[in-house]
């Protein structure tokens, strides 16, 4: 999936931070068939461009990111394969001032797949803020997004405290991908991404002033 309103990523080093658009990487946590995820994020992005046209968006579709499952040990060396992978989707998080992830609830929890770019990446995530877009059946994918916040707080990420989740996609989706209860979706939207832009401007002109220290 490509994003309509995506930025080309160059280095997050260059120019004032505080004059720079915010880049937001927007992933797409699920890979499964029949996913509802691209639908979900499309809506999210037409949403956030018309609440703030400044930011500038990147997605990140996992369904395009072929990482392996199986993670080097400790001081050891990444296949040529895992190289190539990471050498498209690692440089675009480092340069994202924030995250949004899209994320449907597995059992319980959020996709596997997830998971794994996660772990594949550590200071990526330092420093940064992340807010989330869930969705599935009655909680609205919120058991999903419990579990994130803990697994983002030992990488040293801040996550904002709103969210937005869509109850039960399925039936409160239309056709088109857009919520049936726009207004109230479109509302908490607005809602995360005031956070996730406070955050995302405090901590990059911090990280600038001051390399952050683990």
């Amino acid at each position: 999936m490509s994003a309509s309103v995506s930025a080309s990523v160059s280095d997050p080093a260059s120019g004032a931070a505080e004059d720079r658009p915010l880049r937001i990487a927007v992933v797409l946590g699920s890979v499964r068939e029949g996913r509802r995820g691209p639908a979900v994020a499309h809506w999210f992005l037409s949403t956030a461009a018309a609440l703030d046209p400044a930011l500038e968006f990147d997605v990140v579709d996992l369904a395009e990111v072929d990482l392996p499952l199986v993670l080097p040990g400790w001081g050891g060396t990444p296949s040529p394969e895992t190289v190539a992978a990471l050498r498209d989707v690692s440089p675009r998080l480092a340069a994202a001032d924030a995250f949004v992830v899209v994320t449907p609830e597995y059992n319980h929890s959020f996709p596997a797949a997830l998971k794994n770019l996660i772990d594949w990446h550590s200071r990526e995530w330092q420093a940064k803020p992340v807010g989330f877009v869930s969705y599935g059946g009655l909680g609205g994918g919120l058991r999903a997004v419990e579990q994130l916040r803990l697994v983002f707080a030992e990488l040293h990420a801040v996550t904002v405290r709103d969210s937005v989740s869509l109850h039960g996609p399925w039936s409160g989706l239309g056709a088109d991908g857009v919520p049936l209860d726009a207004d109230v979706c479109a509302g908490a939207a607005k809602g995360m991404l005031g956070q996730l832009a406070w955050w995302a401007r405090a901590l990059r002109t911090a990280r600038t002033d001051r390399p952050y220290a683990v």
